[in-house]
């Protein structure tokens, strides 16, 4: 008998969670996770590490914090070197995974500053400074697919830095991250970088977007709105992968991958459901195909491995269907580039709101540090 990860896994899904802690590092979680659970990368994001660091209940961060204190760092500096040495460690626990897949997987994301989101420079600037604290090949640097980060993923991938493209919401936006990364594996070519040492994930979110439709399907009350509440978000992914498999099929592409470069996986993000009346493995089970990354929240992983319904790929025979829907949307009057924008916007408004949350809560661990120790 094997487990729903497993199979899973067997359906060429990588498993990475969505979380990271110093707790769950120190204590075994995080490799218990990986050999129970099929867990084999993580990402992180402004509000898991405010969550984690905030949480009164761990008092992992208190002799971090405290030294740092004594250092004389400020809140920006003491919350880089926290962050940048969960990553590490994390990094390093992931390692074996990274060098038996070639380092497909083994991956740990961190994300630049979202203040930075709609600044090309600082974005460029920061992730390179990113890249080089934690200095483990198996990391990820997030950028948000905003308009001011798609030159900096170029950029970022020219210098052969391995990106997870995040905050992605429409198929629009996506095809543009695509662009984005075939050139910057162009220019990472032409200045000499070995193209299989880059990877890159595009992380496209899907529990929000139907949050935010079926609250506009709701207000318009119709029985069609009502039918076709909680179709949005897997329909939107499922058109993603069709997008993926058109793109990295181009011309430009194919030329790429024969000089040694790898594909931009799909990652599902936003996968814990939102509606209690909707099953709670929906955005797994429902968007299984080779190739791709699903990153869950604790909550969603083990549900997921408790009672998942793994049936092989639910993606690509389903084309038609999820097309039927955005017509159908868009019928009804559902404005879907309204809708993603408006997450896009949301979505950068809560990790900076996260961020300072964060610092917030850094500067006054540091103010609390004792008198003696500083």
């Amino acid at each position: 008998m094997t487990t729903p990860t497993e199979d899973l896994s067997a359906a060429g899904v990588s498993i990475w969670l969505d979380d990271l802690s110093r707790t769950r590092i120190e204590t075994g979680n995080l490799q218990e996770l990986i050999d129970t659970r099929g867990v084999v990368g993580v990402t992180t994001n402004p509000s898991i590490f405010q969550a984690a660091i905030g949480n009164k209940d761990d008092d992992s961060y208190d002799a971090p914090l405290a030294a740092l204190a004594t250092a004389g760092a400020d809140v920006d500096t003491a919350i880089f070197e926290i962050t940048t040495t969960d990553v590490r460690d994390a990094a390093d626990i992931f390692r074996p995974i990274y060098d038996a897949t070639g380092g497909v997987d083994g991956r740990v994301s961190i994300e630049v500053s979202p203040d930075l989101a709609h600044d090309t420079d600082a974005t460029i600037a920061e992730a390179v400074k990113l890249w080089a604290k934690v200095d483990r090949p198996n990391t990820l640097i997030k950028i948000p697919a905003t308009k001011a980060g798609l030159p900096a993923i170029t950029a970022v991938i020219a210098e052969g830095i391995s990106v997870n493209v995040t905050l992605i919401f429409s198929l629009e936006r996506y095809g543009e991250v695509i662009d984005a990364y075939l050139a910057g594996l162009a220019q990472a070519k032409g200045n000499g970088h070995d193209l299989a040492t880059i990877h890159s994930v595009a992380s496209f979110f899907v529990s929000r977007v139907d949050t935010e439709v079926d609250k506009r399907l709701t207000a318009l009350g119709t029985p069609a709105a009502t039918g076709l509440k909680s179709k949005a978000g897997v329909a939107n992914a499922r058109l993603a992968y069709e997008l993926f498999e058109q793109r990295f099929a181009s011309q430009t592409a194919v030329e790429l991958i024969a000089a040694g470069a790898n594909v931009q996986r799909p990652l599902w993000a936003s996968t814990g459901v939102k509606d209690p009346a909707l099953p709670d493995t929906l955005y797994v089970t429902e968007l299984v195909a080779g190739g791709t990354v699903n990153t869950m929240p604790e909550k969603t992983l083990q549900a997921t491995f408790d009672h998942g319904v793994i049936t092989g790929d639910t993606i690509t025979g389903n084309y038609a269907d999820a097309h039927q829907v955005f017509d159908d949307l868009a019928a009804a009057g559902i404005d879907l580039a309204d809708v993603t924008q408006l997450l896009e916007d949301e979505g950068v408004e809560k990790f900076i709101a996260s961020w300072q949350d964060l610092k917030a809560t850094v500067d006054t661990a540091l103010a609390a540090a004792p008198e003696t120790t500083r």
